[in-house]
């Protein structure tokens, strides 16, 4: 048996396996140019060259028919069963209807992406596919494409930084910090000032479970330090510890303004500008044409907006 890498791949041209349909059923070189919308000189040219490759006749002419071989007639029913197959399964795409979906939407999100929007998106992907099942993913800046490979996911959303080349992305928006703390605490401290920042305890929500981030950055250029005492990589922790006790954390603004209608807590501008991030929605180049990946992306700027 002759390997795959033994075939000259180079002579192979899947049209020319379409002219040898066409020959087969009309019987005419002329005819089978009609049916193909090619020049009979191009329909010979493509006669001559499967006589070459398949090193076979093929077809003979017979008062006015150009009739088969018996080679033809016994590699015929193979080669309409790759035509068919690559039709069938190749150039037809199934059209993707929300509606009718019964899969599973496979979204990853960061601990951030995740506490804001999952219910949004769920409610959402339920409203437009009622038959469809949702799987959020935790992910993070440096797991996010092998689980993205792992897990078949769909869509990524979070603030992922420095993307691998195998991914695209879209800007969702631009995020901004806010200072969260409990009012009786925020009371006795009033105004919020540099030097109170760095006179007061701190909570951070860490995703990589660092006690320093660029606030202290910011911070040390006028020469002062503030005190983490705690961190989290999930935010309902740090929020149930400001709840109380009296310490302050510099948190994103969508993440503040979900708890405020807690009436324990208030959200206060932070005396430092605290530089914005971009959150993002990110997937695989090599998805960029699949419908369900399209419609899952109209859902989360749905969501966003």
């Amino acid at each position: 048996m002759v390997s795959i890498e033994e075939t000259k791949w180079r002579n192979v041209d899947l049209n020319l396996l379409v002219a040898f349909s066409y020959l087969y059923r009309f019987e005419s070189v002329s005819l089978a140019a009609e049916k193909n919308f090619v020049s009979q000189s191009a329909m010979s040219h493509s006669l001559s060259r499967l006589r070459i490759l398949l090193d076979d006749e093929l077809f003979v002419r017979v008062g006015h028919k150009m009739v088969a071989t018996d080679f033809a007639h016994a590699v015929y029913p193979s080669i309409e069963s790759m035509l068919q197959l690559v039709q069938q399964q190749v150039l037809k795409r199934d059209t993707f209807n929300a509606k009718t979906y019964q899969g599973v939407c496979r979204i990853g999100l960061t601990d951030y992406a995740e506490y804001i929007f999952a219910p949004a998106i769920f409610d959402l992907i339920r409203t437009q596919a009622p038959n469809a099942q949702i799987s959020f993913v935790n992910v993070n800046r440096v797991n996010y494409r092998e689980l993205s490979e792992q897990e078949s996911l769909d869509l990524v959303i979070g603030s992922i930084p420095n993307l691998h080349n195998a991914f695209e992305s879209e800007l969702l928006y631009r995020e901004q910090h806010m200072c969260l703390l409990n009012k009786e605490f925020a009371k006795r401290i009033m105004p919020i000032t540099k030097h109170t920042l760095a006179n007061i305890e701190h909570a951070i929500v860490s995703p990589d479970g660092s006690l320093t981030t660029q606030v202290d950055n910011l911070l040390s250029e006028d020469g002062l330090t503030r005190r983490v005492i705690v961190a989290s990589r999930n935010f309902l922790t740090v929020q149930r510890l400001l709840l109380e006790r009296e310490l302050i954390a510099i948190v994103p603004k969508r993440m503040a303004e979900i708890s405020l209608p807690n009436d324990a807590l208030q959200s206060v501008t932070p005396p430092i500008k605290v530089p914005d991030f971009d959150i993002s929605m990110l997937w695989l180049k090599r998805s960029r044409a699949n419908e369900k990946h399209i419609w899952l992306r109209s859902i989360m700027k749905q969501v966003v907006s």
